[in-house]
């Protein structure tokens, strides 16, 4: 590999010169021949993949609700209750076999899938056809518009699309430079059932319906199809339409069912909007669904009125109020800038994967993640998928769901810590839809109080255990602790914003919900308070040689109840509400199983010490306490913090590309910011779309797990937040992990906990001010590694081995300058 590297420096320099100027753009000189090289656009509703091809321009599309099945079906599985008592016998004897084989009878219906919307194809003709020069497209993260120029003859052709959330549009803006240079063919098509309508001269509408039920891509039952395109009861498969337009300005336009066909003109805008039947997850997409004719109609003729320049500017001012409020300065003082400023965003990342010393692209990267978010996930919107808003697949990769035993909650980990906390709100919603399934699947199957939720969800707000009723692994299927992780969201949405009418009437409820669940779940053994059955996210353990899943209180199991545990007793005191109850959860929180450290000296994934069948797995479960939790850390727990890091280096620093970004969050917590830095190395190594291997990044900068997962651009923007920021234990910690290669920088708007605002500037390695604005007042303790000032308020610099920490009590609307004495 180091032989290569000279030769990426020499392309680099020989490459199409970029301004040096600082900017968060992803920029390429050829365009997209892979799904994971094309640009992602996004209004949290429509999705849209770029290509920048010059003959046959193609952007693939997708909408939020666009789901095959339909709501929850009761009962699916009448005698699941009457295995959970043989299933803790079982364990109790030491019998896994029978145990795993008794949870596959506990088991219900696969979840549905997020589909692929179609594509919009815009085919260009060119009066006289040379090969073009100064081809360009990029993806500028400021102003979240895709370009596309080059030049053909000496007229320059340039494409700017993007997708409005104030207007719910997709804008396509065509120009050349010399009029009359535009011809085009533009069309609609789509793997899904549809049916394409000519409308006048100049649009087209695209209709269509989703499956009434679409298996996952690893389920291929035999005599059973994958695909079920009707429902006989008139409930599963959602309607959808896709609506077309195009104005040109000058030539000629006309439609037919083939598509709209413009001829020499000097300008064309395209208008698309779609909209689905979705009318919640407990209505039938069918018979009781919205009307998608009228939506996507109404919001085309909403968008129309507009002129495009008006349009581009309620996009970016609206884009902008969220993207905005977070910056991060990492400059690069070194010689490898020069080449930096000139490489493709591809180029670069493949030098960077050699080595290569470029901070600004690790800058990039961060503000990457959360661009992505604002682009996927909106008020009023669902939630963001295992891909986000972008999935070209009709059985996608594990059906492009909502895997919450990490991936889903991983999504959302940058909302609130990256100021983002709008985007936040479609997961919040979710989950209250999630917990009234839930309360249904812990009565029909568990004959529980509360709430449950296993692995996986979708839309429609699935609860049960997956599997078919019995083909599913219960090394995944059958985990328990789905709903009760998601509370965390719950809880971490009202610490940083403070907002107590959430936390009474929203969060709260839903909360202690899932305590009772957990109150019927958890069983007695040996003084202790266990779950049984219990299994540790997708991994297994050995015994005499033979793997199992099944066993009793992983550590995972014990940690997640003992977060909601200790989440549920805080929102309680802070309501004053619920005391008796309050002192139940207390009491039962006292009695669960603790951590225990193993042989090696490290954090057990299980209440025995089993060898791992897979000891460098992609999961680290055991380690939730440590991350999201905060039940461990170097400064509260040390001996836990010790035996967590020793459970990281066994685990050992590859995985998948979410796997890499959760490293970069553990390492972070454990106040080792080298460590933190070496998975961010990590996780930027360039994937080649056509290749599996390790986990990585892509050409496009989207996560590689492989494929393409989110969740790792998510984890890893939240883990750079954490080398930064930190403030779970109830202070504020500045620069806790910071990097020696980062030596100097500075970070503007981040959040802590207690409804903060914090700016950061560091230099040699060192904090040398910051400020903090308090939205909300209260006691604020502020930790740094060196001795600091606070201006205006009497605070002093208490030693804490080999921190400082200052305490005040802050005022609502106040801003705090801290500098360095």
């Amino acid at each position: 590999m180091a032989k290569r590297l000279p030769i990426l420096i020499l392309l680099a320099l020989t490459a199409s010169f970029a301004s040096s100027k600082e900017n968060l753009k992803l920029w390429y000189e050829k365009p997209a021949s892979e799904w994971v090289e094309a640009l992602p656009i996004g209004n949290g509703f429509i999705g849209g993949m770029v290509f920048g091809k010059i003959d046959e321009e193609l952007i693939q599309l997708n909408e939020t609700t666009l789901w095959s099945g339909g709501p929850r079906k009761e009962n699916v599985n009448p005698e699941a209750p009457k295995y959970l008592k043989p299933i803790r016998q079982a364990l109790a004897k030491g019998d896994y076999k029978l145990a795993t084989e008794l949870c596959k009878k506990m088991q219900g219906n696969y979840t549905e899938s997020f589909l692929p919307m179609g594509d919009l194809l815009i085919k260009q003709s060119y009066k006289e056809k040379r090969n073009p020069s100064s081809y360009r497209r990029e993806l500028d993260l400021d102003n979240a518009i895709a370009l596309t120029e080059y030049e053909i003859r000496g007229v320059k052709y340039k494409r700017e699309i993007f997708t409005s959330a104030p207007d719910s549009v997709m804008v396509v803006h065509i120009t050349a430079s010399k009029p009359g240079m535009i011809t085009l063919d533009v069309s609609l098509q789509s793997l899904l059932v549809n049916k394409v309508s000519a409308v006048g001269s100049n649009q087209l509408n695209l209709s269509g319906k989703a499956p009434a039920r679409v298996d996952p891509s690893y389920y291929n039952k035999e005599g059973r199809n994958p695909i079920q395109q009707e429902d006989l009861a008139g409930c599963n498969g959602m309607r959808f339409q896709t609506i077309v337009k195009a104005v040109p300005e000058g030539g000629s336009i006309v439609a037919d069912t083939q598509g709209i066909h413009i001829k020499d003109a000097t300008s064309v805008t395209i208008y698309l909007t779609a909209a689905t039947s979705f009318n919640g997850f407990d209505k039938c997409p069918d018979s009781e669904g919205k009307d998608e004719k009228l939506l996507s109609s109404r919001y085309l003729a909403n968008a129309e009125k507009r002129q495009y320049d008006d349009l581009k500017s309620r996009h970016i001012t609206d884009y902008r109020s969220y993207f905005d409020r977070v910056s991060l300065f990492l400059p690069n003082r070194q010689s490898s800038k020069a080449v930096n400023d000139r490489l493709p965003s591809d180029l670069r990342l493949k030098l960077y994967s050699y080595g290569n010393y470029d901070p600004e692209m690790e800058a990039l990267f961060f503000q990457y993640g959360r661009y992505l978010l604002i682009s996927c996930s909106r008020p009023g919107s669902a939630p963001a998928n295992l891909q986000g808003i972008w999935n070209k697949e009709f059985r996608p990769p594990w059906s492009s769901n909502f895997t919450i035993n990490i991936n889903t909650e991983m999504n959302y980990w940058p909302s609130e810590s990256a100021n983002l906390s709008e985007m936040h709100t479609p997961l919040l919603e979710f989950i209250k839809n999630l917990s009234q399934t839930g309360k249904a699947t812990a009565r029909e199957y568990y004959k529980a109080r509360g709430w449950v939720a296993h692995q996986n969800t979708d839309i429609w707000g699935l609860s049960n255990a997956v599997g078919d009723c019995g083909d599913g692994d219960p090394m995944w299927a059958n985990w328990y602790m789905g709903g009760n992780w998601l509370c965390q969201d719950l809880w971490e949405h009202y610490s940083f914003t403070g907002d107590k009418e959430y936390l009474k009437n929203f969060a709260y409820p839903i909360m202690k919900q899932a305590a009772l669940f957990c109150f019927d779940w958890l069983v007695q053994k040996d003084g202790y308070l266990v779950t049984s059955p219990s299994t540790s996210p997708e991994n297994a353990f050995l015994i005499d040689g033979k793997e199992y899943a099944v066993s009793e209180a992983t550590t995972m199991d014990m940690a997640i109840i003992r977060d909601l545990f200790s989440n549920v007793i805080e929102a309680s005191e802070i309501l004053n509400t619920d005391v008796d109850f309050r002192k139940e959860v207390e009491k039962k929180r006292a009695k669960l199983l603790p951590y225990k450290i193993g042989s090696q000296g490290q954090l057990q994934e299980w209440s025995k010490d089993y060898k791992e069948a897979d000891p460098h797995h992609r999961h680290l479960s055991h380690l939730f306490g440590l991350h999201p939790g905060k039940q461990i850390s170097p400064l509260t727990t040390p001996g836990l913090a010790e035996a967590a890091n020793r459970t990281f280096e066994l685990r050992g620093d590859e995985g998948t590309g979410w796997s890499k970004a959760w490293k970069i969050n553990f390492a972070a917590r454990l106040l080792d910011g080298n460590h933190a830095y070496k998975m961010i190395r990590e996780i930027l190594r360039y994937v080649d779309p056509s290749a599996g291997g390790v986990g990585g990044t892509y050409p496009n900068f989207f996560d590689a797990h492989p494929p393409f997962q989110i969740d790792g651009n998510f984890g890893a923007t939240a883990g750079i937040v954490e080398m930064l920021l930190q403030s779970h234990l109830k202070e504020i910690h500045l620069l806790p992990a910071l990097p020696d290669v980062w030596k100097e920088g500075e970070v503007k708007g981040l959040k802590a906990r207690g409804n903060y605002e914090v700016a950061i500037k560091w230099d040699h390695g060192e904090l040398t001010n910051a400020t903090i604005k308090s939205n909300m007042g209260g006691q604020c303790t502020i930790r740094t590694s060196v001795p600091v000032n606070i201006e205006g308020v009497q605070a002093q610099n208490i030693v804490d081995g080999k921190y400082y920490l200052n305490t005040f009590s802050s005022k609502k609307g106040e801003s705090y300058s801290i500098t360095r004495k």
